[in-house]
């Protein structure tokens, strides 16, 4: 893979990503997001679309409270429609699945540093994604 940095459409692939989802329908955004993801979720052995999942990801924590947005040099440049809530536990699954994953991309950094850095923007996303716990009623209790 072609990398420069370590945010989520910094190589080659991430940016190809988003170059596609740009040519796309507006429409089909979404599915294009959507699949990737479930892809590499259910993806057996090599995780092959792992670089495009990272970035599917940022486009949807982008979206949630405490999301950053997208650096818009290498990620899409149209504006993404608004994703619905399912897709932040696709996302969140599938960083979960990469980051787990022995012969992800975990195992292309070369330097320890951009590993650490990398793995750190996965984890940050994943908590923008975790869905809020769900919230019960408190009663209000009178003497």
């Amino acid at each position: 893979m072609g990398t420069w940095e370590t945010g989520p459409f910094d190589n080659d692939t991430a940016a190809d990503f988003a170059n596609a989802l740009d040519e796309a329908e507006p429409e089909a955004r979404e599915a294009l997001i959507r699949g990737v993801l479930i892809r590499t979720i259910d993806a057996t052995g090599y995780l092959a679309e792992a670089e495009e999942a990272v970035a599917a990801a940022a486009l949807i924590a982008a979206q949630c409270p405490g999301g950053v947005p997208i650096d818009m040099s290498y990620g899409p440049e149209t504006p993404m429609p608004m994703f619905p809530s399912d897709l932040r536990v696709l996302a969140d699954e599938a960083l979960a699945r990469i980051v787990g994953h022995e012969d992800g991309p975990a195992s292309n950094w070369v330097d320890p540093e951009n590993w650490k850095q990398w793995r750190a923007i996965l984890t940050r996303l994943r908590a923008v994604l975790a869905p809020p716990p769900p919230s019960i009623a408190l009663f209000d209790v009178q003497p």
